[in-house]
């Protein structure tokens, strides 16, 4: 007949182990309380107290309300508006809970019919405009969020707003240049326009 054994370890044994895992658990809960509490607490009160337009999201307001975000496009289509970058996030363009490109490679069909498809598109609303469209008006960012197009994109389609909306060209274009960004230190990018506050100051012409 089998007898079965229970060892157990000696007290001095469980006294070396708790010894060693002090020190593990003591920096774990240290280390907790200043990356899990402190550093963001800090960084947080950091951000709002320095930057807090940033911090916020970079949000656009009108009449108190936010609009929208400077950092996330918006869909536009009417013939008034600019109009910025194709998205490919789904379900609908610009979800920013969703972003991404539409992965297809430059061999693949569908995307060289989706460019001529939106070429199209543009050069039927936009008649007058007889040179070659620009790149960023038919082909999405990698993020599918970009809120910027280059400004030659933006003057591409003065003559359709200023069209559209019986003013002159000349309006349109201040617009434009007002609110016409800068490469970073005069090196990184190229001039452009973020469309959202472009189009909120076209809103505002009479």
């Amino acid at each position: 007949m089998n007898t079965a054994t229970q060892t157990t370890l000696p007290d001095s044994t469980w006294r070396t182990l708790i010894a060693e895992l002090r020190p593990a658990w003591s920096l774990f809960l240290v280390l907790t309380v200043i990356t899990g509490f402190i550093y963001p607490m800090l960084i947080t009160g950091i951000a709002q107290g320095i930057f807090p337009h940033e911090a916020n999201g970079s949000l656009i307001l009108r009449d108190g309300k936010a609009v929208g975000s400077a950092l996330i496009g918006q869909p536009f289509s009417d013939a008034k508006h600019l109009w910025g970058r194709p998205s490919a996030t789904a379900p609908q363009p610009y979800n920013g809970l969703a972003s991404g490109g539409s992965n297809l490679g430059p061999l693949n069909p569908a995307l060289s019919d989706a460019v001529k498809a939106r070429i199209a598109d543009l050069r039927a609303a936009n008649p007058t405009q007889q040179g070659p469209v620009p790149q960023d008006l038919v082909t999405t960012s990698a993020s599918g969020l970009d809120p910027h197009i280059s400004t030659k994109a933006a003057i591409w389609q003065v003559d359709r707003i200023a069209r559209a909306r019986s003013v002159p060209t000349s309006q349109v274009r201040t617009i434009i240049d007002k609110y016409t960004e800068f490469p970073t230190l005069g090196l990184f990018g190229e001039d452009s326009v973020n469309v959202l506050q472009v189009n909120l100051a076209l809103d505002e012409l009479k």
